[in-house]
């Protein structure tokens, strides 16, 4: 195993955010990534692929958006690359968005994998893993909070030193958060807080979802981690940091969510720290 390391990189330039020139639209409506020859980061001799994993809930209205930039952002810098929906079956009919989006963009591109109801986020990464194919693992959002402009910033910090894990932050110089009210900072401060005290993960963000993984090295983590919820993105940098796997960081912008509602409330808080006292006791 690598020596536990953390180092940070500034967040990309915005300029490197959707470029709207030469888009064009599929007959259903729905836009095609436009591939572009002028690529600034290139794929190495040695074949990478990358798993983006999105667990998604009632994101029908997001769901649309999120794969075209995410598709937009592997196509422009020539990365091979799919995108694993584990959808819980949503009510609102967020599978069914999936489905229409995996013949726009193809069934190497799009890979479907629901499930019987709302299983929870850890078991919908082990899901994912189970189906992924790349040899790297990206975590991310389906909200549109984490934009994927970033990846190429962690796919390039990985390089720099083979780390085993890149993480966003929002708590670095070059990071920050938009849209949320002050009790919901405080709250996500004090959260990093408590846990930056009791369990001195070596990271700025500890509850942050936004991380690229060696694939072998995230699968080596969710089988050691027993969280649930919230905690469980917590759980995972703590033993990341207990098997000694060097972790990278990347500044990132996190954006509240445009549509939908936030499915964090008092339920998730109190587990919240209910879990970190469990992993202060036992790790």
């Amino acid at each position: 195993m690598s020596r536990f390391h953390v180092s940070i990189t500034p967040e990309p330039d915005s300029q490197s955010s959707v470029n709207k020139k030469g888009n064009q639209f599929h007959p259903s409506g729905l836009p095609y990534a436009t591939p572009y020859s002028n690529s600034h980061l290139s794929m190495s001799s040695s074949h990478n692929k990358y798993s983006v994993l999105l667990p998604t809930y009632n994101e029908r209205d997001n769901l649309p958006i999120i794969i075209w930039l995410i598709t937009k952002t592997f196509q422009e810098h020539n990365l091979d690359y799919e995108i694993i929906i584990i959808d819980d079956n949503s009510p609102d009919g967020t599978l069914e968005i999936a489905k229409q989006l995996q013949k726009v963009y193809g069934e190497n591109h799009i890979v479907l994998r629901p499930r019987a109801g709302k299983l929870g986020l850890g078991t919908a990464y082990i899901h994912g893993i189970q189906n992924a194919t790349g040899n790297f693992v990206i975590i991310m959002d389906a909200d549109m909070s984490h934009h994927p402009k970033a990846i190429p910033e962690f796919i390039r910090k990985q390089k720099e030193r083979d780390y085993d894990i890149v993480t966003g932050t929002r708590y670095a110089p070059g990071g920050g958060v938009f849209g949320w009210d002050l009790r919901r900072k405080l709250t996500s401060r004090g959260a990093n807080f408590i846990a930056d005290l009791l369990l001195s993960p070596g990271v700025s963000d500890l509850t942050g979802s936004f991380r690229l993984y060696k694939k072998d090295v995230l699968h080596q983590i969710i089988n050691a981690t027993v969280s649930k919820g919230y905690v469980f993105q917590m759980e995972m940098m703590v033993r990341a940091k207990q098997f000694n796997f060097s972790i990278a960081e990347v500044p990132i912008t996190f954006v509240d969510r445009v549509y939908g509602e936030s499915k964090l409330g008092a339920n998730e808080i109190v587990g919240y720290l209910k879990g970190l006292w469990t992993l202060f006791t036992s790790v």
